[in-house]
């Protein structure tokens, strides 16, 4: 089975009455891919519509043309969202271009849900409702193959991205690290342990794992601790042995809204943070919401940062919301636009937003000053260079950022170097509004300076 939907068309499968056809276009947005209904397909070849086709050619003729246009559709290169009907999963020919093409989500619903959107359509199959829920019920088993189920847009999107809302216990992999902090704490046996926080993510300790692993190259790395675990874990897992499967088990809320998610890992040089990394997403992402139940306030606090991040990108005020909700939100926001963009070539470039100034903060403090920290100050700044008086005031209202004594100098030099600067040009995302972010390379350097030092005890 696929285990995300990075290379892969996006097929949507389920019941009549499910929301495929609701959901698929939004979705399809949300991706930035092509949405294609496999009955609009027949429909157009055929000049006719599907009720029409099964009225006059039956349903056997209409299978065989759902049939070869899914195969077609399936077969393209540009990856797509795709919608098949109710049936198609009869087909063994589908199944298999799906299994080869495809990472296939399970729209569920009730069946009294299906039957109320659908009684009265003139549906060829819907217009019984004792024979519905009997096509049901025989239907069943061929949708629960799918590759994951889902029942919302956010729930799709995460699926599709690997995501998934899952005990930590359920991880499997040949071999588990873990923050050493997380491991004592939670009774995890792990194969190696890594220091916490930044201290993890450097090319010493890569050295030392990548020396210490005795897998081969059908194993899968397990890495359970915060962003910065995930991080290192993931870059060894990308270089070891030119690349093994990794899973990722973020146990902060900065790993759980954002660091775990989207394939981005690597360590730090004491020139600038995340410098040496790699693109190489997890094959699975487990997020334990539990797991937040014996974080520190102060790490609560650090993971707050990235929720008004995405807050300030999505335009709706996430940090209001309780701790589930604000993950599941934060996740899915994140996978959608890293699905989108997975190699940082274009809009992926907006979830930097705060980091460039915060980046900068923490290489010039030596690391010791906490991300969310970092981030919160360098969220004022973009705020404040955007214009954004009410957003800032949000920024310094919820997260409370104090300026922090680092050398100015130091911080300077490590924003000029940082991995989103192209030419010796500072790039900056900045926002026209909340919900229209923008990345900016026309900010004066003297203005930029200015903003940093501001941050500066």
């Amino acid at each position: 089975m696929a285990a995300h939907a990075l290379e892969k068309h996006l097929a949507l499968v389920g019941f009549m009455g499910a929301g495929k056809s609701t959901l698929g276009p939004l979705l399809a947005e949300r991706l930035g891919r092509p949405f294609v209904s496999v009955d609009e397909v027949v429909e157009s070849r055929a000049g006719e519509s599907v009720a029409e086709v099964f009225e006059r050619h039956g349903e056997a003729e209409f299978r065989r043309r759902e049939e070869e246009a899914a195969a077609d559709v399936l077969a393209r290169r540009r990856l797509g969202v795709v919608e098949l009907g109710g049936g198609a999963l009869g087909s063994g020919r589908t199944r298999a271009a799906l299994a080869a093409h495809a990472f296939t989500v399970h729209l569920e619903t009730s069946p009294e849900e299906a039957w109320e959107r659908v009684a009265g359509s003139g549906r060829p199959l819907a217009r019984d409702s004792e024979a519905f829920r009997a096509l049901l019920d025989e239907r069943r088993p061929l949708y629960e193959s799918a590759d994951a189920s889902a029942m919302d847009l956010d729930g799709v999107v995460l699926e599709a991205a690997g995501v998934h809302f899952a005990s930590h216990r359920e991880l499997q992999a040949s071999a588990v690290i873990a923050d050493t902090h997380v491991a004592k704490l939670h009774g995890i046996d792990a194969t190696r342990t890594v220091p916490r926080g930044e201290a993890a993510k450097t090319l010493a300790e890569a050295e030392r794992l990548w020396r210490g692993l005795t897998v081969d190259r059908t194993a899968t790395l397990g890495a359970i601790g915060g962003g910065s675990t995930t991080d290192l874990v993931g870059f060894v897992a990308a270089t070891y042995l030119r690349g093994i499967a990794w899973t990722a088990v973020p146990s902060t809320l900065v790993g759980q809204v954002d660091a775990a998610i989207g394939g981005k890992v690597g360590v730090d040089l004491p020139e600038g943070k995340n410098l040496v990394g790699v693109f190489h997403w997890p094959s699975r992402t487990v997020i334990d919401t539990t797991l937040l139940e014996t974080l520190p306030e102060a790490e609560r606090r650090n993971g707050l940062a990235e929720v008004v991040k995405t807050g300030l990108l999505l335009g709706e005020p996430l940090w209001e919301l309780g701790t589930d909700a604000q993950v599941r939100t934060c996740a899915a926001y994140k996978a959608g636009i890293c699905l989108r963009d997975p190699f940082d070539r274009g809009e992926r470039a907006q979830l930097n937003l705060g980091h460039t100034f915060g980046h900068a903060l923490e290489a010039a403090s030596g690391y010791t000053l906490s991300h969310g920290r970092a981030v919160a100050l360098g969220l004022l700044a973009a705020c404040r260079l955007s214009g954004l008086d009410d957003e800032a005031r949000v920024v310094e209202s919820v997260l409370a950022p104090a300026p922090v004594s680092v050398d100015r100098d130091a911080a300077w030099a490590a924003l000029q170097r940082d991995k989103k600067a192209v030419g010796g040009e500072i790039h900056l995302v900045l926002l026209e509004r909340p919900g229209r972010p923008r990345l900016s390379s026309e900010t004066e350097p003297a203005r930029v300076r200015e903003a940093l030092d501001a941050l500066i005890a």
